[in-house]
């Protein structure tokens, strides 16, 4: 398993789509801000950290959990 969660191409790939989910949703209506725009914010950041504490877990299959739970929160 790669030293750090840093290292993991789908972690790298997953605070690409946060950051672009970001600059995105900027654009937003204001009327919006504490409504769709904070869930699917929050919905972004949840994948890599998801992923980064699941790297952190003890064995394979804590991390396979977070992933399912980083996977849900895609759709």
């Amino acid at each position: 398993m790669a030293q750090s969660f840093r290292d993991l191409i789908v972690w790298q790939r997953a605070m690409q789509l946060t950051v672009a989910i970001y600059r995105l949703t900027k654009g937003f209506p204001r009327e919006e801000i504490y409504g769709l725009t904070s869930q699917i914010r929050r919905a972004a950041v949840s994948v890599p950290s998801n992923i980064a504490e699941g790297h952190g877990r003890l064995n394979k299959a804590e991390f396979r959990q977070f992933l399912g739970i980083a996977r849900a929160s895609n759709f």
